[in-house]
């Protein structure tokens, strides 16, 4: 019978790997990466300084990135039909994007696999840099501590029921499914508030 200790061991192995693919998931998905990531440090196969330093690392290049991109896209392709599809979508979702684009930008990174669109959204409208770097630096700040905080907690709940490794695993992807399901429920009640809210005005 396998237990955790194999993962934990299996991780301490390949520490530079396991950071380097931290930062990279940062870049290119989010939540699921920092929730595995609060797992890992629960276990003690990670130290959160170095995972700290790897995570703000690949979440600010995504901001930098994602509003560079947006800006090629509009210099490029801001006729395309996709985009407005896109645009229509995102304005469904945050009617007061262009004239509150902070809360928009700061809200979105909360919204799993919306924020990515909103990043480059941000980057296609032009929206004042500065503002655009206060809302993603200072929702990222509060983001990434809380998801991963949420999945030490995952880790340590899923631990104090087995050691198993299967069992462990399984406690675990129902908790994160659990979470996402929440997720998706808060992003959907967030849209029909932004409809009411567009109505009354």
């Amino acid at each position: 019978m396998h237990t955790v200790k194999l993962l934990t061991v299996l991780v301490e192995h390949h520490q530079t790997l396991t950071y380097v693919l931290i930062f990279f998931g940062l870049i290119f998905e989010g939540e699921i990466f920092l929730i595995s990531t609060g797992i890992l440090v629960s276990l003690g196969a990670l130290d959160l300084p170095f995972v700290l330093v790897f995570v703000y690392a690949g979440a600010f290049i995504k901001t930098f990135l994602g509003y560079y991109i947006g800006t090629l896209i509009h210099n490029k392709w801001h006729s395309k039909k996709i985009l407005k599809h896109i645009e229509k979508r995102i304005f469904n979702l945050m009617p007061r994007f262009r004239q509150k684009p902070f809360w928009s930008i700061f809200i979105s990174k909360f919204i799993m696999g919306f924020n990515h669109i909103v990043i480059v959204f941000a980057g296609f409208e032009k929206i004042s840099y500065k503002k655009y770097l206060q809302a993603e630096i200072s929702s990222t700040i509060i983001w990434a501590p809380l998801l991963l905080f949420l999945g030490y907690f995952f880790g340590y709940t899923a631990l104090t029921v087995s050691k198993e490794i299967w069992k462990f695993s399984l406690i675990v992807l129902v908790l994160v499914i659990g979470y996402i399901v929440f997720d998706k429920l808060v992003g959907w009640f967030y849209e029909l508030f932004e409809e009411f809210y567009a109505e009354r005005n």
